[in-house]
């Protein structure tokens, strides 16, 4: 998989790429991210890479010149499966549209920063757009990372044990049962007993009927 960023600011992600899964999965050469400084692209002699928006309202606006041409310039060197816009507005984040998109084989990823990009520029090269929730960040660059981050950890080979994302929350459309480790007590909390019988078919049951629970208790949306 290869995911291109394009954005603002670059060193903002070059931390949580540099570490853990993402980490793990560029040194194995199953994942290529490659970001691109906006900044590179502008025509503008001082760098300016943003505007004032039409219409009087407040903020600014990334400028439509350097992000035209660094879009066309990256679409021209490759097919992408998806041209992603991170952006409040965009389709709520979930598990099976990262799964989906984890099938992949190339991904541009565009931050908006300030209070967006063009309209034109969406209506015309953005193929999906994509919030990771309700609030407002400074600028998609670290939307990016957290879409980033999942996708790569779906990626064969990148996780050790590959049927350990497989049974994380969301996947089957609930939440994840509740985990435990060694030891069976401690400070006088005691482990299920179920998950000490040995028992392989009466564990599964009690993590579907834990998931069920719990997924009713925290997110009954999901069941609806």
């Amino acid at each position: 998989m290869r995911i291109d960023i394009l954005t603002v600011l670059p060193g903002l992600l070059k931390g949580p790429f540099a570490e853990s899964i993402v980490k793990r999965g560029i040194e194995k050469g199953l994942v290529e991210v490659n970001l691109h400084d906006l900044r590179d692209y502008t025509t503008n002699k001082h760098k300016k890479v943003d505007d004032t928006p039409f219409g009087g309202a407040e903020g600014m606006v990334l400028a439509m010149q350097p992000l035209h041409d660094a879009i066309v310039k990256l679409k021209s060197e490759r097919d992408y499966n998806e041209v992603i816009f991170l952006t409040p507005d965009g389709e709520r984040l979930a598990q099976g549209r990262v799964n989906q998109l984890s099938l992949c084989g190339n991904i541009l990823m565009v931050c908006g920063h300030y209070k967006g990009i063009d309209q034109r520029l969406r209506d015309h090269f953005i193929t999906l757009e994509i919030s990771i929730g309700d609030y407002v960040l400074s600028g998609g660059e670290l939307a990016a990372a957290v879409l980033t981050d999942a996708l790569v950890r779906l990626v064969p080979g990148v996780i050790g044990d590959e049927m350990s994302a497989l049974t994380d929350s969301f996947q089957d459309g609930l939440l994840a049962p509740p985990v435990y480790t060694r030891p069976a007590e401690y400070n006088g909390w005691k482990v299920p007993e179920v998950l000490l019988s040995g028992d392989h078919k009466k564990i599964r049951v009690w993590e579907e009927e834990e998931a069920l629970k719990r997924t009713k208790e925290r997110r009954p949306d999901l069941l609806d």
